[in-house]
């Protein structure tokens, strides 16, 4: 596995439209605290594979798909600091492809529809992780793909890098927005988070105000709910549905991070310790549902990283989203702040909290579905 790197401290600015159920059971195992939906699942397969179930190791590993970002990318990165921590690109695919052409036509190519740069502090006991609004307009670098080079374009949308490049230029982007090397890629898609919520048995959430929104297909009333992967899916993609929001990815990614919290606490009561068909059920399918980066192409790898993460609780996990103000001249698109950004990414670069004073002016931690919250 690449060396170590860092993940996430839970946010201030976390979005208080939706919360927890906060069940009370006898406290989880450090094993079973996990960080987000994709690297939660895999303590199921470091389990697993303690269990010596070799034939299942196999199994899993056929599971697996990997891209090779070092070979895409060579040496045109950004330099490896060895500090202990760790950083790990976590997209969620849109694309309209084979079973998510429900979600609508598939135009050409997938989207990054969900990404956040997850940095675990050395010692991996706590993180952060930064959520990059997909409006954000941002200068892409040049890309290869499929042999070929993409060149670079100014004022794009963040989610296009994903479209145009792949994850090698989804990662390239991230890289020279922030200065930092990703030492991994994690990538889930409609189908495969859809399945991943459903095998855990579903998350509980609470929500203020009714939520309708016929573009996710999601319809709740106010009040306490436990939303199956179709309904979780639809949570993580409205944006029209929701009194007080302003149709933004911003409100979207409040609701995001709201989720993964939620989820992260459901995690923590799975039970799968005592359900070994359970247990079995959710490897294999995180195993399906992710692609990552080829050095974490292996069960083992994934149960080595699983392992490192194991000791984060939802309580140490700081979430905030990249600084940023709408645009002047389509206000349907964000801009990153710069001043506020570099203080982001530096503290990141350092090893260090993100400080209040980076998204004291953002229009992503303030407003939106945050404003009708219980």
């Amino acid at each position: 596995m690449a060396d170590s790197k860092g993940t996430v401290k839970t946010a201030e600015s976390r979005a208080r439209r939706i919360r927890a159920t906060g069940r009370r059971r006898k406290a989880p195992t450090r094993r079973r605290r996990a960080l987000t939906f994709t690297l939660s699942a895999l303590v199921s397969c470091a389990l697993l594979g303690g269990a010596g179930l070799g034939f299942v190791y196999f199994k899993l590993n056929g599971n697996l798909k990997g891209v090779d970002i070092n070979a895409a990318l060579g040496k045109d990165r950004p330099q490896n600091v060895d500090n202990g921590s760790m950083d790990i690109l976590v997209l969620g695919s849109d694309s309209r492809a084979g079973k998510n052409s429900e979600y609508g036509t598939d135009e050409g190519g997938a989207r990054s529809d969900t990404a956040m740069v997850l940095h675990v502090y050395k010692g991996h006991k706590k993180a952060s992780v930064v959520s990059i609004p997909r409006d954000t307009l941002i200068k892409r670098p040049d890309c290869t793909k499929d042999g070929k080079d993409v060149p670079g374009a100014q004022r794009v949308m963040f989610n296009t890098a994903y479209e145009v490049g792949g994850p090698a230029c989804a990662v390239k982007t991230v890289e020279s927005l922030s200065g930092i090397r990703m030492d991994h890629f994690v990538e889930v898609d409609f189908t495969g988070f859809k399945k991943l919520i459903d095998a855990l048995g579903g998350v509980d959430i609470t929500t203020s105000k009714p939520i309708d929104d016929d573009s996710s297909h999601l319809h709740l009333p106010a009040g306490k709910h436990t939303l199956s992967g179709e309904q979780s899916l639809g949570l993580v993609r409205t944006r029209h549905g929701v009194p007080g929001g302003d149709g933004s990815d911003l409100g979207r990614i409040q609701l995001q991070q709201t989720f993964i919290k939620a989820l992260m606490e459901q995690v923590e009561h799975v039970g799968v310790l005592t359900n070994p068909s359970k247990l079995y059920d959710i490897a294999d399918t995180a195993t399906k549902a992710v692609t990552t980066d080829t050095d974490l192409n292996s069960v083992g790898e994934l149960t080595g990283l699983a392992k490192s993460l194991g000791g984060i609780g939802s309580e140490h996990i700081d979430m905030v989203t990249l600084p940023v103000t709408y645009d002047k001249l389509d206000p349907a698109r964000v801009l990153p702040l710069p001043r506020q950004t570099q203080q982001v990414w530096d503290a990141l670069h350092r090893d260090r909290p993100i400080p209040k004073s980076a998204i004291k002016d953002s229009a992503g931690d303030k407003g939106g579905t945050s404003s009708y919250v219980k």
